[in-house]
């Protein structure tokens, strides 16, 4: 079983398209949980309509911790309970047909966690803005030279993990989406066996990014030299 935590932000207007993109493109057995904040999400009504036409079985679960990313992600890898855990955006911006792949990667014992790079051979990102892609391209590229971490693109949110691991793993990250960043480099400080494959990243059509590049620059930079000089 795989469990796929989709965080989700008044997302009323892509999840039926994403929902219905994980039933046709991802083949394995698998639940999906919608963390969200707040009861009047419009993402809600749009997932309660189409619970009975899908195959796979999906939760409803309400952040734990208070508004934000970052407390939906925390909420839904400690909610999952299958031994792969996947987390994924609800804005069409993964290219989910590799998620089989990392799902068979974890499943074979080859890895501990898999990442989902734009940045090595065969990945590509799409758009966005030039800063933000510059900035990613920048800290997992030059992470990967001077800290030889097994991924170009230790930024991205898009990252399948072994509960178990997860487990041995305190949270410590305070600001947004640079909780796959400290998982992904605390894994590799720990030890733990690390793959990617190569992602298409694509920019969102509809609603607005809760992407915040300068509020939360300094904790990315946080982990970047933690990685570097592997001390946790």
């Amino acid at each position: 079983m795989l469990d796929i935590v989709i965080p989700v932000y008044n997302e009323g207007k892509n999840i039926r398209t994403q929902l219905k993109k994980v039933e046709d493109e991802i083949h394995s057995e698998k639940r999906v949980l919608i963390v969200y904040d707040f009861d009047e999400d419009d993402t809600l009504p749009v997932v309660n309509e189409l619970m009975p036409s899908l195959s796979y079985k999906i939760e409803l679960v309400k952040n734990l911790y208070g508004r934000g990313a970052l407390n939906a992600i925390k909420t839904g890898l400690e909610t999952a309970s299958s031994e792969a855990v996947l987390v994924m955006m609800a804005d069409l911006s993964d290219s989910i047909e590799i998620v089989d792949r990392m799902h068979e990667l974890i499943t074979s014992k080859e890895a501990d966690l898999v990442c989902g790079s734009r940045y090595m051979k065969g990945g590509k990102q799409h758009g966005g803005p030039f800063l933000k892609g510059l900035f990613s391209r920048t800290a997992g590229t030059t992470l990967h030279l001077f800290s030889r971490i097994p991924t170009h693109d230790v930024t991205n949110s898009f990252k399948m993990y072994r509960k178990s691991m997860l487990e041995k793993i305190t949270i410590e990250s305070s600001g947004g989406f640079e909780i796959g960043m400290e998982i992904t480099v605390k894994a590799y400080i720990m030890g733990y066996k690390i793959r990617e494959i190569p992602s298409q990243w694509y920019d969102r059509s509809e609603g607005k990014s809760n992407f915040h590049m300068w509020k939360w620059l300094p904790n990315y930079l946080h982990w970047y030299f933690v990685c570097v000089f592997k001390k946790i």
